[in-house]
């Protein structure tokens, strides 16, 4: 049932953020399998210049201290990322250098070159919605290097997820905000 003042919205809202995170078995590593999507009313261009524009992540992704571009060769850009794991009361650096391969305004796919994880890989996929927004969606595969509690793991990386998606997309939903270039 809709409240009247939900019916006399004058825009629909946008759907929730929505994260899945299941334990799977792949090549003899229990990975954690990551799906998370949202929808910003901003348009693709606008969002894809900020997922993109990488040395500036580390302005609204929590926990993450610092991302530079090492190269850029046509679609590849190879990132160097530093941040902090948190798990319940400890708390982990990590490093990671990744090679992110762009499809213009459509996917960023991120696959692990060396770093503090035993398998790293994520892509970041945008489709336009009929009102002029994007709808965003991360998915991922990722073992830490180092011992996560089994169910307590899944709940805290969900957690992490959460937080990270609603960060992000709470930057994209406001791309006036941009970058100065």
């Amino acid at each position: 049932m809709h409240s009247p003042a939900r019916a006399q919205s004058p825009k629909p809202e946008l759907p929730k953020l929505e994260v899945a995170v299941n334990r799977i078995h792949q090549n003899n590593l229990q990975l954690y399998e990551v799906d998370a999507s949202g929808a910003v009313q901003a348009p693709i261009a606008a969002v894809w210049k900020i997922l993109t524009t990488y040395e500036r992540m580390d302005e609204f992704v929590p926990d993450m201290t610092s991302c530079r571009v090492l190269s850029r060769n046509g679609n590849e850009v190879i990132i160097e990322q530093f941040g902090t794991a948190r798990f319940l009361f400890m708390s982990k650096s990590i490093h990671l250098i990744v090679r992110a391969t762009e499809q213009a305004m459509s996917s960023i796919d991120i696959a692990l070159i060396s770093g503090d994880m035993k398998h790293y890989e994520s892509r970041w996929e945008l489709a336009p919605l009929p009102d002029g927004g994007t709808r965003v969606v991360y998915s991922g595969k990722l073992m830490p290097n180092f011992y996560v509690p089994g169910v307590l793991g899944t709940n805290i990386i969900r957690g992490d997820i959460e937080r990270m998606m609603n960060a992000v997309l709470a930057r994209l939903d406001k791309p006036e905000g941009g970058y100065a270039k």
